[in-house]
This record gives C-alpha cells, sequence and structure tokens, in this order.
C-alpha cells in the first residue's frame, strides 16, 4: 500500500473532497486525524474510514482559531506518534457578486479561512515534521486559483493565495525533507457547488451559474481522480517535487516522476508571469 502506517491529518474530512481524500488514504493504509467543524459529519467519515481498516480519529476544528489548529496538531501526535501527511482541505467559496456588494464580513471570513486556516494549520505542523526531518503536505487550490472568475474576487484571490504560499514553504523548507505542493481539484460536484450555483442564479452571475448547472448535472471533474492526486502527492512516487501546483483535471501526474528533476529546475506548474518574448 502506498501509504502504509503513514499518518496523515485531513481538513475538511467530513464531506465532499475532503471524505473521498480520507477514505482514499484509508485504502492506502495510512492512519487519519481527521479534521472538521461538523461533528456528526467527522464521526461518519471515522465510521467510514474504519470499516476500510484505517486507524481514525475524529478532531473537531474550526481552521481559522490558532488554538484548535495547535490542538489538531497536538491530538495527532499524541494519538500516532507522529505526522507525515498534512492536506489543507477546509475552504469555503464566499460571496458570488461584483465586489462592491460583496458583504464586508463575509469577504473577510473567505480569505481567514481558505488562507489563513491554511497557514495556521502549517504552522502548527511543519515543527513536527522538521523535528522527523520529512512530511507532506498539500494544499488543496481550486479552479480560481489559476483563473479569474467575476464575481468570485474573495474565493479567487484566496485560493491564489494558497498556491503562493504552497511556493513560499516550499522556497522556506527546501533541504528539510518536507515538500509542500497545491492540489488543483477542478470543478468537483460537492456541497459547495450546489450553493455556489443557487447563489450565482440570485446574484445573476451568469458565468458561475451556468458552470454549477453543469458541474452539478455530472459534467463536473472527477472526485475520483482528485483523491488518486492527493494519493500521489502524499507518497514517494511524488519524491522532491515541491512548490508545484498540481491539477488533477488536466495534468497527467501518473506520467511526472520521471520528470521531477526536470519541472524542479524551471517554472512549470507554478504560478509566473508570462511575457512577449
Amino acid at each position: 500500500m502506498k501509504l502504509d502506517s503513514q499518518v496523515a491529518i485531513i481538513t475538511g474530512a467530513g464531506r465532499g473532497i475532503g471524505r473521498a481524500i480520507a477514505l482514499a488514504y484509508a485504502r492506502q493504509g495510512a492512519k487519519l486525524a481527521l479534521a472538521a467543524r461538523s461533528q456528526s459529519e467527522l464521526q461518519e467519515a471515522v465510521s467510514a474510514a474504519s470499516e476500510l481498516g484505517a486507524e481514525a480519529i475524529a478532531v473537531p476544528t474550526d481552521v481559522t482559531s490558532q488554538e484548535d489548529a495547535e490542538r489538531l496538531a497536538r491530538s495527532a501526535l499524541d494519538k500516532f506518534g507522529r505526522i507525515d501527511v498534512l492536506v489543507n482541505n477546509a475552504g469555503i467559496s464566499g460571496p458570488i457578486g461584483p465586489l462592491q456588494g460583496n458583504d464586508i464580513a463575509d469577504w473577510i471570513s473567505t480569505v481567514t479561512v481558505n488562507l489563513t486556516g491554511t497557514f495556521l494549520v502549517c504552522r502548527a505542523v511543519i515543527p513536527v515534521m522538521l523535528e522527523q526531518t520529512s512530511g507532506k503536505i498539500i494544499n488543496l487550490s481550486g479552479a480560481g486559483a489559476a483563473n479569474a472568475w467575476s464575481n468570485m474576487s474573495a474565493y479567487c484571490s484566496s485560493k491564489a493565495a494558497v498556491v503562493r504560499l504552497t511556493e513560499v514553504l516550499a522556497q522556506e523548507l527546501d533541504g528539510s525533507g518536507i515538500t509542500v505542493n497545491a492540489l488543483g481539484p477542478g470543478s468537483v460536484h460537492t456541497s459547495m457547488w450546489d450553493q455556489m450555483t443557487e447563489q450565482a442564479g440570485q446574484a445573476g452571475a451568469d458565468f458561475i451559474h451556468q458552470l454549477g448547472l453543469r458541474v452539478t448535472s455530472g459534467g463536473g471533474a472527477s472526485i475520483d481522480e482528485c483523491a488518486e492526486l492527493a494519493v500521489w502527492l502524499a507518497s514517494a512516487e511524488s519524491g522532491a517535487l515541491t512548490g508545484r501546483l498540481i491539477s488533477a483535471a488536466t495534468d497527467d501526474f501518473r506520467s511526472l516522476p520521471p520528470r521531477i528533476a526536470d519541472i524542479m529546475a524551471g517554472d512549470a506548474y507554478t504560478l509566473r508571469r508570462v511575457g512577449l518574448d
């Protein structure tokens, strides 16, 4: 198994992509510390992982709380003795509509959950990984990171920032044995897309509404591909790949291992300015 006895923390693990990643890790032999705000959904995810033979614990967590983030890391360490993988999946879509009409508190909350939440959990876990001289950090990005979507300024800004945070952390941790990558899941049909589609229709955000209708009617990206990429990034197969944004929907990640040295020598799979020659 690709993650045999590896200890993984997964945030936002109660449903959607986080739950799918948790179950994929369970099938690959990982031990799991699952975090989410919803106690009932979290317990169901733990039960499902346990049925697959995984040792799993539930740690109710608000990723925007420094105290909760630190408690999450301690809980995993106390239970399993180490932390090998961190998946920062918790996130929200935020307000939809023109920026000037967005509720200020909702806009700030989106950045706080998506970006600050990722920062706080990384900050709590990295010292453990540094002491181990090993670790894999996977930060969930989104289509809004590499594309500008009108009427979703909070989501796009926060997700682009998560990718840049990933690149900066990868540089800071170079040589430590810890890799940091961003995972672009594609437009996977989850409850967040149901909510986004409804809000976009109400706000007259036609592009998001039409995209949402396509996603929710079965035309979205594969959640299984997303979970498989999360396994690949957490496993030894991803090797020294770090500071990169890999898309489950558009990148053939299975073909990357022989090319990792070349990828790391250039700017492939990063957010870089492209100008005229």
